[in-house]
């Protein structure tokens, strides 16, 4: 790859806002010098005007300063003027925002009413069937010669009512068309966008935001880094809406929109963000603020040595080569630790909060799918035995106390430290370190040591990007000793926790980065997390970046006007009967919007098709229609059961 093509931020290293042009949305301008802007959607029918605007002004003092509103007619379009003259009454100015699809005639009408609308180019022209198209050169001219002529109407009625528009990709909904050239890949969600964008460039349009939502946040992070590069090589600076689509709910939603929206915050990359919860869309906003806040005075953080180019490509995952010790680097699953400390002396009981059940009666452990691999012991003793597949580390000066060795592992302050210890582990040994001790002699000592896991720490408020740099340098310089991440997070809350962890952690991981996880830290009341909490947290970082996969993966909606259930309720139904599915992906759509081109990703969908009607997928596949919806969860489960993936759920 040209080097310069790696380019898609203003720095790997200094915090830096990447700079777009400024977009008018109403009174509310986005893009340019103006903050990160927080939006969300309303799940109510848009023919319900009071419902639509009573859920809107929730949504507004919840922080959204844009409304989203689904369109799916001409009808809803222009009751969207009567939404509009209800809110603008009661004193709320907040834009609205049109949200389109299938129907260009309700895009122009919405257009000469509300401040922006939103059209996704994979079904604004085009059918999605699943088909496998041949195009020479000229006949694929002639395709987006067929697009300008369906598109440039709503152009021309965004000129001319000074209405903004955002240009939406879907990573579900791509068409056939650009399937058939460019694959189902982040290269086709941008063509696909750009093919828009330079019409509305031809048409001196560029009130314009880009998108390129993805289920996978890996999928979504490579779309945005290769979107800049290519508005980089062709002149463009638009606005970014980021957002995890179809990212579900609870604590799982939360983890895998931090992911994805976090990792390209961390890189200045980002004008407005939603947080897509299948959850009541004012518990979305506190979420974005949350995550957009954390940048206000990023600034300042300690500078971190420069580096012009990354040594890897960040269009595309590649997982860092490493030495494999004691099951821990090489092409092991990354492992998660836990800081033990303050449950010694307790009951075996206390390890059921990170996956292991004693079982007195016949002196046996059973684990779960989400047991944590390692804890940290520091000085102290455990008191009773731990499981077999639990290993133990140990700070050095206790680890050389013991008179098993065998027995744990030794953890070392540094490379000094290591290099001047009279006795260490045979087998494996933890060394803690930090970006600048990779710049000492000290480290050359130890580096490719086959005993050797790194434990890399930082204190930067920039601390995701100081540890990517020191992931740069290992891989310029071919270290290849598995890395252990560790984070510790000060004084937050949970849910701050839960947010930042998987932002920092989860960002190194998308790129191939890190062989394992370790989390602590306090919350206000200065007390530990609790170890099933960190335990969670961290098995769902895990998950979202699909590094580990140890539970059930629900691909699960936001709702909005087109559903056509109760997708709450139904979500939570069906991952009460299947979240022991470990590895099965399921994804449960309110209608039909994306959710073939989502499904794609998953093994099962369960898709709303009428009212009262549900249609069953096998992956993309339509195998069975009309369902009520009243069995609908039941034939699921026999579907699943029909091909050989269920398992009856573990009793401990």
């Amino acid at each position: 790859m040209n080097e310069s093509a790696k380019k898609y931020c203003n720095s790997l290293t200094k915090y830096s806002r990447y700079k777009t042009r400024e977009v008018l949305i109403g009174d509310v301008p986005v893009g340019g010098d103006n903050p990160i802007r927080i939006q969300s959607m309303t799940t109510t029918d848009t023919m319900n005007t009071i419902a639509t605007v009573e859920q809107s002004i929730r949504m507004i003092n919840a922080g959204c300063e844009y409304i989203r509103i689904t369109a799916p007619s001409i009808n809803e379009a222009q009751n969207l003027q009567n939404i509009k003259n209800e809110l603008r009454k009661r004193g709320y100015n907040a834009p609205l925002i049109a949200d389109i699809h299938f129907t260009p005639n309700a895009a122009e009408v919405a257009a000469r009413i509300v401040e922006k609308v939103r059209v996704n180019p994979g079904n604004y022209v085009d059918k999605k069937k699943f088909q496998t198209l041949e195009y020479t050169d000229a006949e694929y001219s002639a395709e987006i010669d067929r697009i300008r002529e369906r598109f440039s109407p709503l152009v021309k009625v965004c000129k001319e009512y000074g209405t903004a528009m955002r240009i939406g990709t879907n990573h579900g909904s791509l068409s056939d068309r650009i399937m058939s050239r460019y694959g189902d890949t982040p290269y086709g969600m941008v063509e696909s966008a750009l093919e828009f964008v330079r019409i509305c460039g031809e048409m001196n349009y560029h009130e314009i935001v880009l998108s390129m939502k993805a289920s996978n946040p890996q999928v979504m992070i490579q779309a945005y880094r290769l979107l800049i590069s290519k508005m980089d090589e062709e002149g463009m600076n638009y606005p970014l809406h980021l957002g995890v689509t179809e990212a579900g709910d609870g604590e799982d939603g939360r983890i895998k929109s931090s992911v994805g929206i976090g990792t390209l915050l961390e890189d200045g990359i980002g004008d407005t963000i939603r947080v897509s919860l299948t959850e009541e869309p004012e518990f979305e906003a506190p979420v974005a603020i949350s995550l957009a806040n954390r940048y206000k005075n990023r600034t300042g953080h300690k500078e971190i040595v420069s580096i012009n180019q990354p040594p890897y490509d960040p269009f595309n995952y590649s997982r860092r080569e490493t030495l494999e010790i004691a099951g821990i680097g090489g092409t092991t699953v990354p492992k998660i630790i836990i800081d033990f400390r303050g449950n010694e002396k307790k009951d075996h009981s206390v390890f059921s909060h990170i996956g292991y059940f004693y079982d007195a009666q016949t002196d046996k452990w059973n684990m779960n799918d989400q047991a944590a691999d390692i804890i940290y012991l520091g000085k102290n003793d455990l008191g009773f035995a731990a499981p077999n597949s639990l290993k133990i580390i140990y700070d050095s000066e206790k680890w050389l106390s013991l008179k098993n060795k065998t027995g744990g592992f030794p953890l070392f302050d540094s490379a000094n430290q290591f290099n001047a210890a009279i006795e260490k582990s045979f087998v494996m040994n933890f060394v803690q370190i930090n970006l600048h001790d990779l710049f000492s002699g000290t480290f050359d000592a130890i580096k490719n040591n086959s005993t050797c896991v790194l434990v890399l720490t930082t204190t930067n408020a920039h601390g995701m990007a100081e540890q990517r740099r020191a992931f740069f340098e290992l891989l310029n310089r071919n270290v290849h000793n598995p890395v252990i991440i560790k984070r510790i997070y000060e004084n937050l809350s949970d849910d701050e926790l839960r947010l930042y962890s998987s932002t920092d952690i989860g960002a190194l991981l998308i790129d191939g980065f890190s062989d394992g996880v370790w989390i602590s830290g306090t919350n206000p009341s200065k007390r530990n997390f609790e170890n099933a909490f960190i335990n969670r947290t961290s098995f769902g970082i895990l998950q979202a970046t699909r590094t580990r996969i140890s539970k059930t993966e629900y691909i699960a909606c936001p709702s909005c006007g087109r559903t056509l259930f109760d997708l709450v309720g139904v979500t939570n139904k069906i991952r009460s009967r299947t979240e022991h599915l470990k590895g099965v992906k399921i994804a449960i759509m309110g209608c039909i919007v994306n959710g073939p081109g989502e499904m794609a990703d998953a093994d099962y969908g369960y898709v709303g098709s009428g009212p009262g009607k549900i249609t069953l997928y096998r992956s993309k596949e339509v195998v069975r229609r009309s369902v009520n919806s009243a069995n609908a969860v039941d034939e699921l489960i026999e579907l699943i059961k029909e091909d050989g993936n269920w398992l009856e759920p573990l009793k401990i």
